[in-house]
Parts: C-alpha cells; structure tokens; sequence
C-alpha cells in the first residue's frame, strides 16, 4: 500500500458518510466512506448510528484498501482534495 493507516474521525449523519484519514509519508489525505457502501460491503441492513464506528473498523481493511487504490490512480474529489468512497468503488 502506497498510504497507511491513519485515524478515524466521525460519523456524519447529515452526509451518511464516515470521515477516516490515510497517511502518505507526513501528509494526511481527508477520506470518506458512505454508510450506504458499508452497507452493502457487509450486506446489512441499515445500521444504527451509534453503531457506525464499529462497523467501518470491522470493514477497515477493505475500505483502506480501495483508498489506496483510488489514491494511486489519483481520484481526488472536493477541496481541498480527498478520497471519496462510494458502493460503486467496491463493486467486483
């Protein structure tokens, strides 16, 4: 992986969206993932917010992972840029 880890940040319930954050070298990429991917990553239904934060470190792996690939085809949305994760970037 070009990034590693870096932390979690939050769930927003206004943007159905958890905030995490990858690292590549000292620079901190801002990243999110829908709860609608999570989702369906896990094949659920509709999860509780306050149950979010576990679910995203239990799909932590895979969801690092397509990070790291979007961050290498360098697929930045928003300012300043970002890695936007959606259902569509998990499908096979």
């Amino acid at each position: 992986m070009a990034l590693t880890r870096g932390s979690f940040g939050s769930y927003e319930f206004d943007r159905m969206v958890v905030l995490f954050s990858m690292v590549d070298g000292e620079k901190e990429i801002s990243c999110a993932v829908s709860t609608s991917a999570m989702d369906d990553l896990e094949k659920s239904e509709r999860i509780k917010p306050d149950q979010r934060e576990a679910q995203f470190k239990r799909l932590r792996d895979q969801i690092e992972e397509r990070a790291d690939q979007k961050f290498i085809a360098r697929e930045f949305e928003g300012t300043p840029p970002g890695i936007v994760l959606r259902s569509l970037d998990f499908r096979k």
